[in-house]
């Protein structure tokens, strides 16, 4: 019987139980908080755009110059914001630069195409049209973003095909182009340091490659998207030497940078929900996926779509048997709970058979002395402590029985509006469905639910609790409120809960917090401290 009870308090404190937050953890609420107002980011890149269009719109039409700088800054704000804005002021910059028959502003205006097409994922579009460009008749810098062009998009192409034989064919391509942006491009510049570090990676030199990218991210003169795709390129080498928690880091970084500069071109945050799913944490998984869809929707990035659309489905469907698991776990703590609370009716009527045995036998004596005197008294007190518990397990159990009935045909409710979803393909409505459990009301129900049963069997409690202080200092309850915390604290001690740590779990709050309202509250009783809990424990039940 003993070894049951243990069990019980096992169960009942799990329940409650609350891991350390790590620093992975701490990043992963930020990028989740950060989420949440990612729209405050994206309304002030797109007043910014507004303002740039107010002032293209009071240029005059016959100034080409100007009017190709103001389309130049348009396609900068747009190039990883939105494919189709960016497309068409990439037209505008060409029609100008063919206009004026300016082969650098053709050339240029060329490099900017290239770019979105291949952050689009079109890379036939891409190619036609680097190869278009005269590399060895461009300027310098002009040079290095050619040359980080067609090292980039063959790397992608690389990653994208997968392919034992053009995989490595690609790659090796890329890897003279590296060669050729690190000619041109000063040592300690970013497209240098990222670069070598990208292409010492590629050719399995991890570790000079980690040095280069740790050397480059430490910087605080790179812009948010920068640093978003050194954080990326970093947590891809961290996780090919297992280091998977210092890659989600990086890679949480990262979806925080892409937020901030409103960039919808971006695999860091449909990485970081793979390597999650990977990790078993379900929730964050699909909700980063399903953003990352909503990010290569936005901005029409066709390979990220693909991407996206080969990952959801395994981790929608994950989710759901973890639903059901979670079902079948709850049904087994209820099955649990109805065997303990029986464990606790068979003590109780073996514990008043043993009283009533002693009884018996009290009768049977015709002379007690003193001792037997102080035996008996004991015992009466054992048995009126045993009714009690009696009557607080009777309603208790009833609660519970009662409890666990409510959360089954939640449960059943929510299973069959799943399925109704599932048959109906309505994917958004099992998201609104999840996303309607609040688990903080959840919470409150129950607290309410234990204020009601408490009040039921000590209905004077809180009038004699507040006998213990002054009158300006005795706990007044406002609007429909049953009890508060201070109040029920010390019912859960009157239940014979006195570990601040299972109270602490049970109102989930910290040890420290449930030691600060106990001391608060003792502190201004008439009675003294060391008496307080005892003159408490002697309130009667009904």
């Amino acid at each position: 019987m003993k070894y049951l009870l243990l069990t019980a308090a096992f169960l009942l404190c799990g329940f409650v139980g609350n891991a350390a937050e790590s620093p992975v953890d701490s990043l992963l609420q930020e990028l989740d908080e950060e989420l949440k107002i990612e729209e405050v980011y994206v309304a002030s890149k797109l007043d910014y755009i507004q303002n740039l269009q107010q002032e293209l719109n009071t240029l005059d039409e016959g100034n080409f110059s100007a009017r190709y700088e103001k389309y130049a800054q348009l396609f900068d704000a747009y190039k990883s914001f939105n494919y189709d804005s960016a497309f068409r002021y990439v037209n505008k910059l060409q029609d100008i630069a063919y206009h004026l028959e300016d082969e650098s502003r053709i050339n240029e205006s060329k490099l900017k195409q290239a770019f979105i097409f291949l952050s689009s994922g079109m890379f036939k579009e891409t190619f036609d049209t680097l190869n278009t460009i005269q590399s060895a008749t461009l300027p310098k810098e002009k040079k290095q973003e050619y040359f980080s062009l067609m090292a980039r998009a063959f790397y992608d192409l690389a990653d994208f095909n997968k392919d034992e034989y053009f995989t490595s064919a690609y790659t090796a391509r890329a890897n003279t182009y590296v060669d050729s942006v690190l000619s041109v491009s000063a040592p300690d510049s970013y497209e240098y340091l990222y670069f070598r570090g990208l292409r010492s990676a590629r050719m399995s030199d991890i570790e000079e490659g980690i040095a280069d990218l740790e050397t480059l991210i430490s910087r605080n003169d790179l812009s948010y998207h920068q640093s978003a795709v050194v954080a990326s390129t970093l947590s891809d080498l961290y996780l090919r030497t297992g280091k998977t928690k210092k890659a989600i880091s990086l890679l949480a970084r990262a979806a925080i940078f892409d937020i901030k500069s409103s960039t919808r071109e971006t695999a860091a945050i449909l990485n970081l929900a793979n390597i999650l799913y990977q990790q078993g944490d379900l929730r964050r998984a699909y909700q980063y996926t399903k953003k990352a869809l909503e990010y290569a929707n936005f901005y029409g990035a066709r390979h990220r779509k693909i991407q996206v659309g080969s990952i959801l489905p395994i981790i929608e469907e994950e989710k759901l048997q973890t639903v059901e698991s979670q079902k079948e776990l709850l049904l087994k703590y209820s099955v649990a709970v109805t065997i303990l609370s029986v464990c606790i009716v068979l003590f109780i009527i073996f514990s008043l058979k043993q009283v009533k045995k002693l009884r018996l036998a009290k009768k049977e004596i015709d002379s007690a002395n003193c001792i037997l005197q102080e035996t008996n008294q004991q015992l009466l007190d054992t048995n009126n402590k045993l009714v009690e518990a009696n009557r607080i397990k009777e309603e208790y159990i009833g609660y519970y029985f009662n409890i666990n009935s409510e959360y089954l045909d939640k449960i059943a409710k929510f299973k069959k509006a799943v399925e109704q979803s599932l048959l109906a393909k309505k994917f958004d409505h099992i998201r609104y469905i999840v996303g309607n459990i609040n688990l903080k009301k959840e919470r409150e129900e129950l607290f309410v639910s234990f204020d009601k049963v408490f009040l039921k069997l000590f209905p004077g409690f809180i009038s004699e609790f507040n006998s213990f202080f002054k009158e300006e200092d005795q706990i007044k309850l406002s609007g429909n409120q049953l009890l508060n915390t201070d109040l029920r604290i010390f019912a859960l001690i009157r239940m014979g809960i006195h570990d601040n740590d299972k109270i602490a779990k049970i109102l989930n709050y910290s040890v420290n917090t449930i030691y600060t309202y106990k001391t608060r509250v003792k502190n201004k009783a008439i009675i003294p401290n060391d008496e307080f809990e005892q003159r408490m424990m002697d309130i009667k039940p009904i």
